[in-house]
This record gives structure tokens, C-alpha cells and sequence, in this order.
């Protein structure tokens, strides 16, 4: 990957005006749009589904990254790469077998990856190499934004970069706003996850740009 991205999390928008929130976020010069989908099992809070992501695909023509936060992921990953979203993670703690919904996923034609909270080794990954296109590290615990930036597991980027090598790219979400993309895009972030700094920001052009590494 040339450049770090900026995906922007949904999930911190007016839930009332989608729509508006992703052209926003387009004008704005994001590169992608992150799908946060809650269970409310997996973790506590519920947002929203698959309905929500088919209306929103014709919105835009930005890349879709659905992440997902749920207990049963074999059933309803493959569903979301039909939908349209280039990249779908599913969570490495769900209690399930993932080399075959990984599988899935890419039958499906999206790229697959998974996703781990913060206390969880980057070792965890190892056993699915085979069927990882990315990863997505958790710099905060999965299922609430606005927390703030965990550096620490930020830290586990490099020993994640030598598992994967240099061509699968690192996702990482979890408090990032002006004052941490830094330290992200210096332990080898390739794509960058921000909600609150972009959308609550008096002109979300500047937070983009704000979050891309200086020259």
C-alpha cells in the first residue's frame, strides 16, 4: 500500500442521515467507509445490519469495510461480501472454527481478515495465515467508540507486521484522532479507523487530513 488510508467509522455519525454521513465523509477525502456491526452479544451494544449496509451501498463508490463484532460470524460474514463491502473482519475471540468463514468471505469476493482486542496476542492470528488477506488491530475494546487510544496494543503492530509480511495490510481502530494517527502510522498502520475525530470535527476535510502522516 503507497499511502496510509483513512476509513471512517460510521458508527459515530447522526444514525438518523447515513446517507448524508457517508457522501460527508466522501467529499471529506476519506479513502473507505468502516462498518461497525455490534450484536449485542458479542459485545453489549447493538447498531445496526446487513438491511442498512445494502441501502448504503449505492451511496458511494468508496470501498466498504464491514467489521464484525459478533458471536456467529460463519453465518453472516460471507453475507456482508455479497453485499458489496471489499473488506469484512471478523473477530478472532468469537467462539468459533474461522479458516472456513475466512474461506467464506473470499468466496464471497471480498478480502478477509480478522480482528483482535487489545489483550489478545498477535500469535492468535498465526493459525489462519493461510487464509488472511489483512488484519485488523483493536487499539481500544471492541464495542464502544469514543474510548481512548490504548498505545500498548499499538504495540503489538510489528511482531503482527512479521507474522504477515510486507504486502497484507494492518487496519487499525480505536481512538484515533490527530494526536495518536502518529504513533499508529510509526508502529507499520497501512489503513487508519477514526469515528469521533472526523465527525465531530467543525470541517472534516481538515481531520482528514489532520490524521495523514506529514511528509
Amino acid at each position: 500500500m503507497s499511502r496510509v488510508q483513512i476509513a471512517a467509522s460510521i458508527l459515530n455519525a447522526d444514525l438518523g442521515a447515513l446517507r448524508e454521513a457517508v457522501q460527508e465523509a466522501e467529499r471529506a477525502g476519506v479513502d473507505r467507509i468502516h462498518l461497525d456491526i455490534m450484536d449485542g452479544h458479542f459485545v453489549p451494544n447493538l447498531t445496526f445490519g446487513l438491511a442498512t449496509v445494502e441501502a448504503l451501498r449505492g451511496v458511494t463508490k468508496l470501498p466498504f469495510d464491514a467489521h464484525l463484532m459478533i458471536s456467529n460470524p460463519s453465518t453472516w460474514a460471507p453475507r456482508y461480501a455479497a453485499a458489496g463491502c471489499q473488506t469484512v473482519a471478523i473477530h478472532v475471540e468469537a467462539p468459533e472454527r474461522h479458516a472456513a468463514t475466512l474461506e467464506s468471505i473470499r468466496s464471497a469476493g471480498a478480502l478477509a481478515g480478522l480482528a483482535a482486542d487489545p489483550g489478545t496476542p498477535v500469535d492468535a492470528l498465526s493459525a489462519f495465515l493461510a487464509q488472511l488477506d489483512f488484519a485488523l488491530v483493536m487499539t481500544v475494546k471492541s464495542g464502544f467508540g469514543g474510548q481512548s487510544y490504548q498505545p500498548e496494543a499499538a504495540a503489538r503492530i510489528p511482531a503482527l507486521r512479521l507474522l504477515l509480511g510486507a504486502a497484507r495490510p494492518i487496519h487499525v481502530d480505536g481512538g484515533i484522532k490527530a494526536g495518536t494517527a502518529a504513533d499508529a502510522v510509526k508502529q507499520g498502520a497501512d489503513v487508519l479507523v477514526a469515528g469521533t475525530a472526523l465527525f465531530s470535527a467543525p470541517e472534516m476535510g481538515a481531520a482528514v487530513a489532520s490524521l495523514r502522516p506529514k511528509a
